[in-house]
């Protein structure tokens, strides 16, 4: 296969460390720098514990991109600095690979058209994990026949984003797929504010966020007599790295964007 440089923004943080490892463990993967201002001038595999790999942290995603040939980025930043960093890439030549979620539907559509314009593949996914993408795909398959239902999202109590961009994702999967109707008694009321979640298209999603969780979710589908549970659950990073490994592959074919994992699997 091609070979492919690789950006990693966030190098140093809990998903970019499995990042470096999947970088540092295929072989067509080659680790072009880190970026962490902390961390600047710092051998990248030395600071991530995996051994000399040749390749520094830099301060910041302009001077990776200015100084260091790369093919892809691949972001596991923050909501607040992804988008910048996108259209950073993008301007520069380098097909972005983003996990950070957060990004609401605007900016989404902006980064698209910007892609479009120039012509550049790049792939945001709500959730890199496939089983993740596979629960997703079934909740929307599932919508079609058991309209009432809800949505159980629980992550790490670090997370900076309520609800999770995986579970918006599944609610516009869902949505595609089922007419809106109001679930639940029509005179019922919330003695506490909040107490039944966020309301997406009649539908609730809620967010629980612990320490000791990963990433998990449930999807429930009520009917007569019935209950349909999905439920993924991430036990840890490394389950995220083989999505990630084809959307870097795969992100070098593209010449637009591409959001969600389930658009690039042949399902």
């Amino acid at each position: 296969m091609m070979s492919i440089r690789v950006i990693v923004a966030g190098a140093n943080g809990r998903m970019g460390l499995e990042v470096v490892k999947l970088i540092q463990q295929t072989n067509h993967f080659t680790l072009a720098c880190g970026v962490s201002r902390s961390q600047a001038g710092k051998d990248v595999g030395e600071v991530v514990g995996v051994g000399k790999m040749n390749a520094p942290f830099v301060r910041s995603v302009e001077e990776a991109l200015t100084q260091f040939p790369a093919d892809v980025m691949v972001d596991f930043t923050t909501p607040h600095v992804v988008q910048k960093h996108m259209e950073l890439a993008i301007e520069a030549g380098v097909r972005p690979v983003v996990g950070t979620s957060g990004l609401g539907e605007q900016e989404i559509q902006e980064l698209k058209q910007t892609c479009k314009d120039r012509r550049m593949g790049a792939i945001i996914a709500p959730n890199f994990a496939i089983g993740a993408v596979l629960m997703m795909v079934f909740a929307a398959q599932a919508a079609k026949y058991m309209p009432h239902v809800e949505v159980i999202e629980m992550h790490h109590d670090q997370k900076l984003d309520a609800p999770s961009g995986t579970s918006v994702k599944t609610a516009e999967l869902i949505a595609a797929n089922r007419q809106e109707i109001k679930q639940g008694h029509p005179e019922e009321k919330e003695m506490i504010t909040g107490a039944r979640g966020a309301d997406y298209q009649g539908f609730r999603i809620h967010s629980v966020r612990l320490p000791g969780l990963v990433a998990h979710q449930e999807v429930l589908f009520g009917g007569a007599g019935q209950l349909l549970t999905i439920r993924h659950d991430s036990l840890n990073r490394e389950s995220f790295m083989p999505g990630v490994k084809l959307a870097v592959e795969k992100v070098m074919e593209l010449d637009h964007l591409v959001y969600g994992l389930e658009n690039i699997l042949d399902l």
